[in-house]
């Protein structure tokens, strides 16, 4: 392995922080867990397989917990790094959401509404043994709660703690945590060809680094002033460009003295991929056209014609690009002196609407383009719907299932989002009140799927006789399709 100076191999994103036994989030009685949950059995199965499966001794997830579908949400994962704990069950607000979840394990992120949650975690199939259970803080954003020390207590007190996530787009870095999980270890120092890259991380405690991509072996010492200790465990790893990773540092250093026969290993888990396979990240792009007097348009990407005649209420297929900035213009169509929007727009690694909203004649709403972030993520077994209020003469509105709010309070030009059950729905369209009990206007029957991401564009004019253009209210609904990025 080449050997790099410590300025070039590192771009340190923080020093080493405490985790902490989350204090007032994850508040547990520490001297309670001995007698609350006995000692673990042999059966649980460890390894690099982190996928949840319900057969072969893996751990079951059911996401299916009873929440509002319109909260704002967090993410949450699990991770099981008590060496001598048996396998365990998660309950949140008495629901099972993770089962017979074994040391070393790590959980896929659980979506859970912003607030209070009850969280408790027992032995798996044994509701009665509690290791914990306590309210948790769901915070927006993503997280990692961590069951952490022994049940023993022998080197170090069982308690679940909190970490925040940084799943941000590393750019054409890796970046990489280390979270420090082994009871019995001291403080270690992780070097690479002798460079320090993690230095004083202690029982408890994470830190994070962003890296060059390439290959390295990770060369763990008991950390010094100098962080020259001996070396005492090596491990390759190979994080990718635009990569997010966690390594949990499991086990015992001397599993023969310790209260289960565990060894030191590294867990190394992928957090988040912001990068194709190639290297090469990209957005994705769709064009949206919702100007109820515009005539057909074309539309231009850096000067290359990408869509053309494309006629009021069309929604386009997304188009693929690399990351970065390009100049979007639109033109009436086969005309392209007349131009209705010609900026630049910058795209991350995700999806986006470019979304023409408006009348020209500027009689209800100026003409603009908006951009909106499409949320294309896998919803479970829910359906993700998403309105966007494109309707330039109609209020903000509320939309309705039989009288029960699903939408409130859409504004022009505004979009909100909810996940349901799949289902048949008749949706019903009220002007925007306090209690959500407006005349119905309009009425609309959807069918979402289990697993479908929808955007639900509410577009033309509510009175088109008095309207610049003769185009009725309508309900577009167009499947946006699942993307994970």
């Amino acid at each position: 392995m080449t050997t790099h100076n410590r300025r070039t191999i590192l771009k340190a994103a923080g020093s080493a922080t405490v985790v902490g036994i989350l204090a007032g989030c994850l508040s547990g009685d520490d001297d309670s867990t001995d007698d609350e949950m006995g000692e673990n059995g042999d059966d649980r199965t460890g390894g690099d397989d982190h996928e949840d499966e319900n057969g072969n001794g893996e751990y079951e997830e059911n996401t299916d917990t009873d929440h509002d579908d319109d909260a704002e949400r967090g993410s949450v994962r699990v991770a099981h790094l008590s060496p001598d704990a048996p396998n365990v069950d998660v309950f949140v607000d008495g629901d099972a959401v993770l089962e017979d979840v074994p040391f070393r394990a790590v959980s896929d992120y659980l979506e859970l509404p912003v607030g209070t949650a009850n969280v408790t975690i027992t032995a798996a199939g044994d509701p009665d043994t509690v290791a914990f259970d306590d309210d948790v803080e769901i915070a927006e954003g993503d997280a990692t709660v961590a069951a952490l020390g022994e049940l023993s207590g022998e080197n170090q007190q069982f308690a679940p703690a909190l970490l925040t996530d940084d799943r941000s787009d590393p750019g054409e870095m890796a970046r990489v945590r280390l979270v420090h999980a082994s009871p019995d270890a001291p403080a270690v120092d992780v070097t690479v060809a002798g460079d320090p890259l993690f230095e004083n991380v202690a029982f408890g405690e994470a830190a994070t680094v962003e890296v060059p991509a390439d290959a390295y072996e990770l060369e763990v010492r008991p950390a010094t002033e100098t962080a020259d200790g001996d070396v005492v465990e090596t491990f390759d790893v190979e994080p990718a460009a635009g990569g997010v990773y966690t390594v949990f540092a499991v086990g015992y250093l001397a599993p023969d003295d310790a209260p289960a026969h565990e060894p030191f290993d590294l867990e190394v888990v992928s957090d988040a991929d912001w990068s194709d396979t190639d290297g090469t990240k990209t957005a994705d792009l769709r064009v949206a056209h919702l100007s109820p007097d515009a005539p057909n348009v074309d539309v231009f990407v850096d000067g290359d014609a990408v869509l053309e005649d494309v006629p009021f209420r069309a929604v386009s297929d997304y188009l693929e690009l690399d990351v970065g900035h390009y100049d979007v213009m639109v033109t009436a169509a086969g005309d392209a002196d007349t131009v209705v929007f010609d900026e630049t727009l910058e795209l991350e690694a995700a999806s986006y609407s470019a979304v023409a909203l408006g009348e020209l004649a500027d009689e209800n709403q100026p003409f603009a383009v908006e951009a909106f972030g499409d949320d294309r993520s896998d919803p479970g077994e829910m359906a993700r719907v998403r309105l966007v209020h494109a309707s330039p003469d109609a209020p903000a509105v509320d939309v309705t299932v039989a009288g029960d709010p699903l939408f409130e309070d859409v504004a022009f030009g505004e979009a909100a989002t909810v996940e349901v059950p799949a289902d048949a729905y008749e949706l019903e369209i009220r002007p925007a009140t306090e209690t959500a009990d407006g005349d119905v206007v309009a009425t609309f029957d959807v069918e979402p799927a289990a697993g479908g991401v929808y955007t639900a564009f509410a577009v033309g004019y509510l009175m088109p006789e008095d309207a610049p253009a003769h185009e009725a209210f309508d309900l577009e609904v167009v499947d946006d399709g699942v993307r994970d990025w």
